[in-house]
C-alpha cells in the first residue's frame, strides 16, 4: 500500500488540475508550468530564510534546463494573455508567490526551514524534470491569496440576488 500512496496523491492533484484552472483562467496545459514555478520560487524562499544556499545551487544546476523552459512557459502565457504588460504581470505573480510564501513562514511561528526543509531532498531525489511538474502539483503550493488572472474573479451574488433566483 505504502507504494500506491505517492501514485494516488499525484494522480489526485493532476485530477483536481482542471478545477483549479477554470476557476484562475489558465488551461490545464498551462497550469503545471504554474505549478513549477510555485515549487522553484519556494525553494528559492526557503534558500534565502534558512540560508540554504548549496541546495538551491544544487536544485537548480540539477534542473536548469526544465528550470529555464517553465519560466519561457510562464512568461509566455503572461504575454498572450496580458499583451504588453506580460512580463510586469509575470514578475507581479512570482513576488506575490514569493511574499506568500514567506508570510508562511510568519503564519508557521518561523518554523518554514524545519517544516518545508525536506522539499530541497525530496526535489533532489525525482529521476528528472519530468517529475517536477507532478510533485509540484501534490505539493499545491500556490497559495489561495495569489491571483494569476486579477480582476477577473467572478463577483458573488447578494443574498437578495440568490433568494429571487430560489423563488423562480
Amino acid at each position: 500500500m505504502r507504494r500506491f500512496l505517492p501514485a494516488l496523491l499525484v494522480l489526485g492533484a493532476v485530477a483536481a488540475q482542471p478545477a483549479w484552472a477554470q476557476k484562475h483562467c489558465v488551461a490545464p496545459a498551462d497550469q503545471t508550468a504554474f505549478e513549477v514555478q510555485a515549487l522553484r520560487t519556494h525553494l528559492r524562499v526557503l534558500a534565502i530564510h534558512c540560508a540554504d544556499e548549496s541546495r538551491w545551487s544544487s536544485f537548480v544546476g540539477k534542473y536548469q534546463a526544465d528550470l529555464t523552459a517553465n519560466d519561457k512557459a510562464v512568461t509566455a502565457w503572461f504575454k498572450r494573455r496580458f499583451g504588453g504588460r506580460g512580463q510586469q504581470e509575470a514578475d507581479r505573480f512570482v513576488t506575490d508567490l514569493a511574499n506568500a510564501i514567506s508570510t508562511g513562514d510568519t503564519v508557521l511561528g518561523g518554523d518554514l526551514c524545519p517544516h518545508d526543509g525536506t522539499m530541497f531532498v525530496e526535489a533532489m531525489m525525482l529521476r528528472s524534470g519530468a517529475d517536477l511538474a507532478p510533485y509540484a502539483a501534490a505539493k499545491d503550493l500556490i497559495p489561495a491569496s495569489v491571483e494569476i488572472c486579477p480582476g477577473e474573479r467572478v463577483p458573488a451574488e447578494k443574498p437578495a440576488a440568490k433568494l429571487a433566483a430560489a423563488k423562480h
